[in-house]
């Protein structure tokens, strides 16, 4: 039988199964868009405010995925908190955690599967519909949902094509009394008149693209994904990426959907990695981003530098190491911040 020590020990932290937030800076550009607001947020993804994790676990498909933070956290809570302590980052269902966001009353964005990834195969298209009922049932809140796998994603709209709305999604008032074990007659009253139509007004769609490569795999199959906002996070950024070389068809649009959407990418994100083994990220790479998005008019967010920042920024003890070819110095993702030559980016689309 394992037995684990009354303390852990020195210099490794214990993990809570949920943790406080918070506050979060805000700054805009020229006010075109919106900007994060000086909100506590129960995450501290920047871009977020909740996480919610109906499922956890994944399978590693690109370098992106070579330092899984997701990955180094179920590990560290192997046995706890509905991770297997035989395999922690194993693919694993969570019906229980359904009903999570139905309780959350102040609107809120919610990051999806920050753990795992929805669209992963291991995943049931009909818990992906039971996923998709909860968001239908909580138009209070923004569901922000990325994955690295939008062949599945666009398999399973496909699939859809054949049904009616209300049949795309396991209906709202069904998935509330389920995941709240209370008989259907009393929730019904309590779902004032959620929206049915497609796509969700409230659920973004994104993919993860952290060079040349996968953005060129990646986006075009998002672009062919109906969603009311498409973003794509370029995090961990460990190449150039040009978005204007990424193009999709409009099979999804039109009289497929009950609600025209635009065919083009409504955000970026980009970021540098943090963490062990953490790999630098060029200052032109994230530089051209910003350009791109500044000259498409299309909000960026620089979320941070991770452990690296261009040579001249050092921190309290000075820099740690160097890295000739990227031209940057590791610091710690602290020191490092989240500034841009000289500014913050912390844009968000608006509807």
């Amino acid at each position: 039988m394992t037995t684990h020590p009354r303390h852990p020990p020195r210099g490794v932290r214990r993990l809570k199964c949920g943790a406080r937030g918070r506050v979060q800076p805000s700054e805009s550009r020229a006010g075109e868009f919106q900007t994060t607001g000086a909100t506590v947020a129960q995450s501290k993804i920047e871009w977020t405010e909740r996480v919610w994790n109906p499922v956890t676990g994944c399978t590693k498909v690109s370098q992106g995925c070579k330092n899984c933070y997701a990955e180094r956290m179920a590990k560290r809570l192997a046995g706890r908190c509905g991770y297997p302590a035989d395999d922690p980052f194993r693919v694993t269902i969570h019906s229980d955690r359904l009903a999570q966001p139905l309780h959350w009353r102040k609107p809120s964005r919610v990051f999806v599967n920050s753990m795992s990834d929805l669209f992963h195969p291991d995943v049931p298209g009909g818990f992906i519909a039971a996923v998709f009922g909860i968001m239908a049932a909580c138009p209070q809140h923004t569901f922000q949902v990325l994955t690295k796998r939008p062949a599945r994603m666009k398999t399973w709209f496909e699939d859809l094509k054949s049904v009616g709305p209300a049949n795309r999604c396991y209906p709202a008032e069904t998935c509330r009394a389920h995941a709240m074990n209370k008989t259907l007659d009393s929730v019904r009253s309590k779902l004032t008149g959620y929206d049915t139509r497609w796509p969700l007004p409230n659920v973004w769609l994104g993919v993860s693209a952290e060079n040349q490569e996968t953005a060129d795999q990646r986006i075009p199959l998002l672009l062919q994904a109906p969603a009311a906002v498409r973003f794509v996070s370029c995090e961990p950024l460990l190449g150039p990426v040009d978005l204007a070389g990424a193009s999709g068809g409009n099979d999804y649009l039109g009289d497929h959907w009950d609600r025209n959407v635009g065919p083009g990418i409504d955000w970026v994100i980009a970021g540098g990695e943090s963490g062990p083994g953490a790999r630098p990220m060029h200052l032109d790479w994230a530089r051209s981003l910003r350009d791109q998005c500044a000259a498409a008019r299309v909000p960026f967010f620089f979320k941070q530098w991770g452990e690296w920042t261009p040579i001249g920024t050092s921190g309290p003890h000075g820099p740690r190491k160097y890295d000739v070819e990227s031209g940057c110095t590791r610091v710690g993702k602290t020191a490092a911040r989240n500034h841009l030559d000289g500014r913050q980016h912390l844009e968000f689309p608006t509807l």
